[in-house]
This record gives C-alpha cells, sequence and structure tokens, in this order.
C-alpha cells in the first residue's frame, strides 16, 4: 500500500468524522425536540389531561352537549373565540345566535374522488350503514372522465337521498382542494334551494372506513368548536407488514401523542384530510376570506393542512379529539394505507411537498412561541431527510474504514471525546424513541407489532429520504410554473371488504 493509498484513506476517515459531527450535533438538537414533547405528553398524562376517556354517545341527548377534558383539556386553539380578517359575521357571533350549539343540524360529508371505482362503494355503503342519521348529506365529488366510479358510487347509495354525486365541470384529475371546493358550490346550491344551512362539514377520503361513534362525537365536540379532527388509525396488512404496516406506528405516535401536546399548548390543530370537520360559519368565512366560494386551496397539495392553521389563524378555535367507544376501541377512521414502496414515497411527497415547502411560503411563520414551534415540527422534513441520508452515508464510510483496519491496510484514529459524547447521547436517545414508538404502537396494535414498528424504523427512513427528494424536485418545478396535480394514490382495498377490521 504506497503513499497516495495512505491519503485517500486518511481523506476517507476526515469525511467520515465531519459527517458523523454534522449529523450526530443535529440528530442531538431533533432527539431534544422530540425529548420535549415526549416529557410534555408525560405530564399531561400524569394529570390526567392526556387520559383517552370513554365517550357515551346518549349522555346529553343524541348529538348535545360539549366534549370537554377529553385528556387535551378544552383547548381552543389560538383564536379569541371569533374569526377575524376583515370578514363579517364572525363564528362566536353565529355560534351565539343558533350556530353548532343549536341543534344537531346537517352534517354535509364531502368525499373528493378520481379513479377509485375499488373502494368508493365499500366506503359510501359502510357509511350509510354506520350513521344512520337522516340529517346527514354525502357528497361524492367526481370528474366527468371516471365514469367508472362514478358509476361504482351510483351503486352503492342505491335511492338513498342522502348520497349526491357530484361531477366536476373540469376533466380530472385536478387537485383534491379543487374536487372540495367543487363539493363546496354543490352544498351552497343545495342550501340556497332548500333555505336551510348545514352545521357542519365532514371530510372524508374514498378508502375510509368511518366510525360508528364518529359523527356523534363531532357533533358533540363542535357544540364548543370551529374544528375538530379525530385520530387516523391505519390497519396492519399481513401482506405488507413492512411497507403498507409502517404508518401504523407514525400515526399511532402521531395522534396518541403530538398532537395531543399541541392541542394542550393552544396551537393550531392541522386537519389530516380524513375525520375531521369544520363549522359551517367558519368554512363560509375562509371563503369570504379568499375572495369568492373556494375555501379550500387549490394550488396546495395540502389543503387540509392549511384550512387547519388558517381557521386558527382568524381566530377559530380548533380541537383534537381523542375518545374510546364503550367496547374499547378507539374511535377514529380507519384505512388500509399504500402497501407498495412506490405509492408510499408519492404519498409521502404530497405530504412534504404541502406542508415542509408550500406550507414555509404561503403559511409563514406566524403565530405564539407554541405555534411557531409546531410549525417548524411539521417542517423539518426535508431536513430530516438529509440527514438520514448522511448518516446511512457515515454508516457506509465507516464499513469500509473498519474492512480496511481488520485487513491491515490502515489504522482508524479515535474519535475525539466530544464526538464521543453526542454518539452515546444519540444512542440514548434512539433507544427512548424506540421505547415510546413500541409503547404507542402496542397500545392501539398489540405486542407483536410494536415489536415490528421498532424494526421497521430504517424502512421508514428510507421512504421519508426518498419522499424528501421527490418533494424538492417538484417543488423545484412548481417554482418553474408548473401546476400541482392530484397525484393519489391507488387503492384496491377497503376495511368494510374485509374481515381485518382493527378495534
Amino acid at each position: 500500500m504506497g503513499p497516495a493509498d495512505f491519503a485517500l484513506f486518511d481523506w476517507l476517515v476526515l469525511l467520515e468524522r465531519e459527517l458523523l459531527l454534522f449529523a450526530g450535533v443535529f440528530f442531538l438538537i431533533g432527539a431534544l425536540d422530540e425529548f420535549a414533547v415526549d416529557l410534555a405528553w408525560i405530564w399531561l398524562r400524569l394529570s390526567g389531561r392526556a387520559r383517552t376517556r370513554v365517550f357515551d354517545p346518549g349522555a346529553n341527548g343524541a348529538g348535545g352537549g360539549a366534549v370537554d377534558g377529553d385528556g387535551i383539556g378544552t383547548s381552543m386553539g389560538t383564536g379569541t373565540g371569533d374569526i377575524r380578517g376583515g370578514v363579517g359575521g364572525g363564528v362566536a357571533v353565529a355560534r351565539q345566535a343558533g350556530g353548532n350549539a343549536a341543534g344537531p343540524g346537517t352534517a354535509a360529508v364531502f368525499v373528493p374522488v378520481w379513479r377509485e371505482e375499488a373502494v368508493i362503494g365499500a366506503t359510501i355503503g359502510h357509511m350509510l350503514r354506520a350513521w344512520p342519521d337522516r340529517a346527514l348529506r354525502i357528497y361524492v365529488g367526481c370528474y366527468a372522465n371516471d365514469p367508472a366510479t362514478i358509476a361504482a358510487a351510483a351503486r352503492a347509495a342505491g335511492n338513498d337521498g342522502r348520497v349526491r354525486i357530484v361531477v366536476h365541470e373540469a376533466l380530472g384529475p385536478t387537485t383534491k382542494a379543487d374536487c372540495l371546493n367543487r363539493l363546496y358550490r354543490a352544498l351552497e346550491d343545495d342550501e340556497r334551494r332548500s333555505g336551510a344551512r348545514a352545521a357542519m362539514v365532514v371530510l372524508h377520503d374514498a378508502e375510509d372506513m368511518a366510525d360508528p361513534d364518529a359523527l356523534q362525537l363531532i357533533r358533540r365536540a363542535m357544540a364548543s368548536a370551529d374544528l375538530v379532527q379525530l385520530p387516523v388509525l391505519p390497519l396492519p396488512q399481513p401482506r405488507s407488514r413492512w411497507v403498507g404496516s409502517h404508518y401504523c406506528e407514525e400515526f399511532a405516535e402521531a395522534h396518541g401523542k403530538a398532537l395531543v401536546v399541541r392541542d394542550a399548548l393552544k396551537a393550531a390543530i392541522p386537519l389530516a384530510g380524513v375525520g375531521c370537520a369544520i363549522g359551517r360559519e367558519a368554512l363560509a368565512s375562509l371563503a369570504a376570506l379568499r375572495g369568492g366560494n373556494a375555501p379550500f386551496a387549490a394550488e396546495s397539495l395540502t389543503e387540509d393542512y392549511e384550512i387547519g392553521l388558517g381557521i386558527a389563524a382568524m381566530g377559530g378555535r380548533t380541537r383534537f379529539v381523542r375518545r374510546r367507544a364503550r367496547d374499547g376501541r378507539l374511535i377514529a377512521t380507519r384505512a388500509y394505507f399504500p402497501s407498495h414502496l412506490g405509492p408510499a414515497v408519492r404519498q409521502k411527497t404530497r405530504w412534504v411537498f404541502g406542508i415542509a415547502f408550500q406550507g414555509w411560503e404561503r403559511l409563514g411563520w406566524k403565530g405564539s412561541a407554541a405555534e411557531v414551534w409546531m410549525r417548524l415540527r411539521d417542517r423539518r422534513g426535508p431536513f430530516n431527510a438529509l440527514i438520514l441520508a448522511i448518516a446511512y452515508l457515515v454508516l457506509l464510510l465507516f464499513a469500509v474504514g473498519l474492512a480496511a483496519e481488520l485487513a491491515g491496510l490502515a489504522r482508524r484514529p479515535a474519535l475525539s471525546p466530544p464526538l464521543v459524547a453526542i454518539v452515546w447521547a444519540n444512542f440514548a436517545f434512539l433507544f427512548w424513541r424506540c421505547a415510546f414508538r413500541f409503547a404507542f404502537t402496542a397500545r392501539e396494535y398489540g405486542l407483536r407489532e410494536g415489536g415490528r414498528a421498532v424494526l421497521r424504523l430504517p424502512l421508514a427512513n428510507i421512504v421519508a429520504i426518498m419522499a424528501a427528494r421527490r418533494a424538492l424536485f417538484a417543488y423545484v418545478r412548481s417554482l418553474g410554473g408548473e401546476t400541482p396535480r392530484w397525484d393519489k394514490t391507488e387503492h384496491r382495498l377497503h376495511p368494510a371488504m374485509t374481515r381485518t377490521e382493527t378495534a
């Protein structure tokens, strides 16, 4: 081995150490950020505010009375109780005059669809059975160039007058938000014809299985809020233990801890786009603020995230409500998530693109210190992916250097004491993170799935890296004038079609 070979090895060691220092420092910062949320949740748990209580649909009448103390306090977002921003009326004024508290009213469910003929029938059929309430209207948004989905929706609706299939005049796909705006216009038309205004708009996707108690819980919570989000519970997939099931632990922790803390801090609650409701007056105020009858941001790929923050910014009261039914199941929206790598990456690309890149550009950093902290956490995905990619490169360089050392070709210098401390601190936080991930996943899915959640961490990291890279390139193209489109994932399986409905 000549001098040139030793020089190359020295450069590789230097690169490994510099990257290790960079990744280690930022890993530690991220770990401390997550640890702060963990401690906040532990404090809420010890004080009883993070306890998931049992919901009794029969208490205080069918849908009357407010949900309070739901393990998350009665946090009302960042607002002062009325919708501001130059929009007349105000949500608080409307509520005092009747509003959400006046009674159940009509719940308008918006379901935007594009090429969902395989699952939309099961979604509509199950929703009609689970929610027999006559004060329910389901608006299914389709496109004229998607006749298969229109036909499947029509078959499922049958003669039930609670379902209205709305065909978009534009050829699909546009964006999900654009389809939602078309449904909003259809709702306005119906309200003008009937002379009665809906009480709320509930959002769902074509692949969702609604919980039987969800509508009553939402109505109860909306008596004291302008926006409500219930948990989302992805279902494990025996045929996709790694890709399809890795969503389980992510949502179990996000909707069992992160949103609970966010609500307690009175930061705005971002919507997940499913299992959520927006007060009719709040939605009208947001539409007026946007200058028309389009409350959903058609130019955004995460209109659900934006609408949650937008209503809170106008002074609306936002809540995350987590309850269990009397049989012990979590009252949540259940669904199967993408089971293959490509669709999973595409789905998370949309989330990163809309929340991190468009969110930074469109929503900025307004609000309290807690609000800014939560927005920073929302938008850290691309940077986290960069750090993860560097960490995997460090592992590769370490393996090359170790192999050279074992072969007697070179000798690697010892790590400096500060770098050793950073590495060990990160290992300690990794163990802590795995313990939390295991615990939250096992609580909803059992011990085996909790164990798999820890083993799936490397795969989740790879999906995050691939999605961030794809989102970055898509965002750069959008800066060049490319119009964002509904790059949705394909769904072939619905929980109502199977016997694997997880409680």
